[in-house]
């Protein structure tokens, strides 16, 4: 596993970490497999989207807090309690397939992490998962 550090600097953003993760991929000489992004924050999330146009990721943020709105009748009184209620919406982690050192992502696709109660140094978990050759043992 590796820690991939991210900074926010806005309460809530989106922020691409496709080329960061693709990195730690080759580092690690992964050429079939499986990476795993985990984000062990409760009010922080990861996904993929479209990341070729950046007005995607504001609209979805931008619907998020039309659907939880930061000023919302929350029992949580810390006054983040949209932010985990967006975490959990989104997920808190996701599987990408690695296919010859590559991330196989889509054309438009990007891995973001998004950031609900920022800002705030934060981090992703990189698990990188080798594919099976099949072969047994001897």
């Amino acid at each position: 596993m590796e820690t991939l550090p991210v900074r926010s600097s806005h309460r809530s953003e989106w922020i691409d970490i496709t080329a960061r993760v693709q990195s730690i991929v080759t580092g690690n000489g992964i050429g079939n497999g499986f990476c795993v992004l985990f984000v062990p924050h409760t009010t922080a999330a990861i996904t993929i989207n479209e990341g070729a146009d950046p007005s995607v990721a504001r609209d979805i943020l931008d619907v998020l807090s039309r659907l939880v709105p930061r000023g919302g009748s929350y029992r949580h009184l810390e006054g983040n309690a949209d932010a985990h209620v967006k975490s959990t919406l989104v997920g808190s982690s996701i599987i990408v397939p690695i296919v010859d050192g590559n991330l196989t992502l889509g054309t438009w696709q990007s891995v973001f992490f998004c950031e609900f109660d920022g800002p705030r140094s934060r981090q992703v978990q990189v698990h990188l998962l080798l594919e099976a050759s099949g072969r047994g043992p001897g």
